[in-house]
């Protein structure tokens, strides 16, 4: 059985300014004029603490981890409370999900966003019906780039690990498939598209229209 197995944040969904928008909430709390804004989306998809550091240097405080640490549980709180304001979802992703689905695919999301707020999203956004099996970077004991967690959404799939391929935008997703011993399709129509290229994955995706063709190639039917 094939299987295509997706990242979330930056590769089915842009949800930088959400993201954003929620560290920018937290630096509001600890009184900071420091503000994340569209330039900053490649930030935004490296995490909660990436963006909470990046705005404490901004203010030109210390990035020190221990106050990273505090910031993070409101970062979540705010981020929960307006996850799908402006959050969307990339052009042309359901229309080739289902069409995936049509040709027999088993889908499924390996991401390193929390399980809850990746159920979450996906709901809001009307995806979940596409993925039987989510796992979030808090399900398991590791998460990407540790192989075991692509490899177990594929498990849980039902899917075959030989016929399988991750579909994302960063490095991340590009070490996790290559730890897995599995072919890696990167996205290029996100912030991070330069460094994507650079990373000679083994496809790259320009539109989502693209993707049925070259995961026939990849692993043929």
């Amino acid at each position: 059985m094939r299987s295509a197995i997706f990242d979330l944040d930056g590769t089915l969904v842009d949800t930088s300014a959400d993201l954003m928008a929620a560290a920018n909430a937290v630096f509001a709390d600890w009184g900071l004029a420091a503000r994340l804004g569209p330039e900053d989306a490649v930030t935004a998809f490296g995490g909660g603490r990436a963006m909470l550091r990046a705005g404490l240097a901004r203010a030109g405080l210390s990035a020190d981890e221990t106050r990273v640490d505090a910031g993070f549980a409101p970062f979540v709180a705010h981020y929960r409370a307006k996850i799908d304001r402006f959050s969307t979802v990339y052009e042309g992703v359901e229309d080739t999900l289902a069409t995936l689905q049509a040709q027999g695919w088993k889908l499924g999301i390996c991401t390193n966003k929390p399980q809850d707020l990746a159920d979450l999203l996906l709901g809001r956004l009307k995806l979940a019906r596409f993925f039987p099996v989510v796992i979030g970077a808090d399900a398991l004991a590791v998460r990407k780039p540790h192989p075991l967690h692509l490899t177990e959404t594929i498990s849980r799939l039902g899917g075959d690990a030989r016929r399988a391929v991750l579909v994302g935008d960063t490095i991340t997703d590009y070490d996790t498939a290559k730890a897995a011993n599995l072919p890696s399709i990167l996205v290029t129509f996100g912030p991070n598209a330069e460094a994507c290229r650079a990373l000679n994955p083994t496809a790259l995706l320009e539109s989502y229209a693209d993707l049925p063709p070259i995961l026939e190639r990849l692993v043929p039917a």
